[in-house]
């Protein structure tokens, strides 16, 4: 096996287990919790809505940096009325998209190639920054969604808050 086809396998299984804890996180929540209001913030955000910024955000990125080269564009899914089951298979399909960007900056010698439509720039498109810009905004809004769940006095069982760091277990076989 040469190095390459190394960095492959790990850039790609790391996302994979990335994608399996903030799925694992959505269906753990409490039912409770999926409408309960993050305190101060305005326009009103919910739990409901952050995690289903997750997809949408994947599926901008999908757009902006894939579809030119093939990578077929999730749907956007309604931040308020998405139900746990239709986001999670949302996760699943722009989880894939993502998967299919890194794939392609593989192809492409380590860098996700350029798109008309990438105008921000804020983001180097080697596949590692790549990787680490997405798995880290979906950390960050997995560690708000448990701040806010003990805000809220709903503290997650030690099973789900300790569960989110067990990648081995939850690594995708």
């Amino acid at each position: 096996m040469t190095d390459s086809l190394d960095l492959r396998s790990s850039v790609l299984a790391a996302w994979r287990t990335n994608c399996r804890v903030t799925a694992f996180l959505v269906e753990e929540l409490p039912t409770a919790l999926w409408d309960a209001a993050i305190p101060d913030v305005t326009p009103r955000r919910t739990i409901r809505t952050v995690v289903a910024h997750l997809h949408n955000t994947r599926a901008r990125w999908i757009r902006t940096l894939g579809l030119p080269h093939g990578v077929q564009v999730p749907p956007l899914v309604d931040l308020r009325r998405v139900r746990r089951r239709e986001l999670l298979s949302a996760l699943t399909r722009s989880g894939k998209g993502i998967e299919a960007i890194l794939t392609l900056g593989l192809d492409a010698g380590g860098r996700v190639p350029p798109s008309p439509a990438y105008t921000w720039r804020n983001l180097p498109l080697d596949v590692g920054h790549v990787l680490t810009y997405f798995a880290g905004h979906e950390a960050h809004h997995r560690g708000q969604v448990i701040m806010v769940a003990r805000q809220l006095g709903h503290r997650l069982p030690a099973s789900v808050t300790n569960g989110l760091w067990q990648w081995s277990a939850l690594q995708p076989k």
